[in-house]
């Protein structure tokens, strides 16, 4: 049997960049700059969502509207 993946990669290389670089960014200004908190928390973990999906290339957001990589 092949290996099959569970997912097709939909984000291109700079985005990826962009994501994980804003991701934590966010998380860190969630968890620092607001001093944690429910709004700090909600960013932060926002912000390591995005970092996620940067570093997989994968966002389910993105395939649910049928975004594709060419």
């Amino acid at each position: 049997m092949e290996d099959e993946m569970f997912y097709q990669k939909n984000l291109p290389l700079w985005e990826r960049g962009v994501r994980v670089m804003v991701g934590l960014a966010m998380a860190a200004a969630g968890v620092f700059g607001l001093h944690g908190g429910w709004i700090g928390y909600g960013l932060a973990a926002a912000g390591a969502m995005a970092t996620v999906t940067g570093f997989i290339g994968f966002c389910p957001a993105c395939a649910m509207v049928g975004r594709k990589l060419k």
